[in-house]
This record gives C-alpha cells, structure tokens and sequence, in this order.
C-alpha cells in the first residue's frame, strides 16, 4: 500500500484515469472531482483487451445500455422490448447463470495476456548476479545524500564495494574499502566495477 511500484494494478488504473479525466475537464482543470464520473462510465464501458471484455459487464453479466442507444434504438434494445416481464426475468437469470463462465474465460485471457508481456518484457532483463569478493558499484540513495551533492553532473554510483555475503533472494551484504559492512541491498541496485 505505501509501495507503490508493488502496486501495479493500482498505478496502472491511476494512470488511466488521470488520463480520462484530462480529456474531460475543462480548461481550467478546478472541476476534475465534478468529472469523475464521466471518467469512470467511460473506463467500465470501454473493452479491455487484457480481458476482452468490459469492466461493466464482468459485473453485471450485460453490457451497459449507452444514453445513445435510448436515443437511435439498437436491435439489442428492440428484442428486450418485444420481450415480457416473465421472459425478461428468464434471459437476466440465464445471463447470470453464464456470469461465472465469462468472468472465466476473461481470467484465462487476462493469463494469456499477462504472459506474453512478463515475455516480452523479460528479454530484456538483464540479470546481476555476483560472486562473493566481486567488485561492485551501488546507486546512490537520494534519501541518505544531502540536498547540495545531488545535481546535473553529480555521480549516481557509489563505491567501489566489495561482496561480502550472498543471499538466495538476490540481496548482497557488502563492504566498503574500509571494511564498513553495508546491506543488505538488492542486486538491482548495484553494478560491477571495472577499476
């Protein structure tokens, strides 16, 4: 929760929605929370690759019914009007009868999407490992640094450092030149050192 790169369902449908409610508000921006309604109909209505599907009708089993379509009726609202109440009440149920399926097959394809992408993203990935008595730099912490180091043309590497111990989760315990122990501190945050 207070992490929010591990949260990244929650950033994505952030993003999202900034986005939406950035062609909705006006041009003086002060009405967003007026618009987030707006916003939020037009991301439940809109198809979701990832799942091949809409928001809205993984919930409710139907699509939603758009204010155009009461407008310029579409066949999908003429056969609901032919229709009487106790054949209306017969189609909802076999509509949520067919929920569960759908919300299934949506999981599947969101799988199968999700997949693809950790593969394309990890041929990219390089890994790091080291060796203990390896030489390795280590990303400065902003937080640590004082306001006055940190500039354009400052270094953004620390170190050299020596591996003291390894760990199976990817983390390093290590050493600087003086034997002060650091760590531990995770491998993406450390790169080998070529003196």
């Amino acid at each position: 929760m207070y992490y929010a790169a591990a949260n990244g369902l929650a950033k994505a449908f952030n993003k999202t929605l900034c986005n939406l409610l950035k062609k909705v508000v006006s041009k003086s921006k002060r009405d967003w929370h007026e618009r987030m309604e707006e916003a939020l109909w037009a991301y439940r209505t809109t198809y979701r690759t990832p799942t091949q599907a809409t928001p809205y009708s993984l919930v409710y089993g139907v699509e939603a019914v758009l204010p155009l379509e009461q407008q310029i009726p579409t066949l999908r609202l003429a056969i609901q009007e032919g229709t009487t109440d106790e054949e209306n009440a017969q189609l909802c149920l076999e509509e949520l009868e067919a929920l569960d399926e759908k919300r299934l097959e949506s999981q599947q394809s969101l799988e199968c999407y999700q997949a693809g992408v950790s593969r394309s993203f990890n041929k990219r990935v390089r890994l790091r490992s080291f060796q203990v008595g390896d030489e390795v730099l280590v990303v400065k912490r902003h937080i640590i640094t004082s306001r006055r180091s940190r500039g354009k043309f400052s270094a953004k590497w620390d170190g050299p450092y020596i591996v003291q111990e390894v760990y199976s989760s990817g983390s390093y315990k290590i050493v600087d030149l003086e034997g002060l122990r650091i760590g531990p501190i995770n491998g993406k945050f450390m790169k080998r050192y070529y003196p």
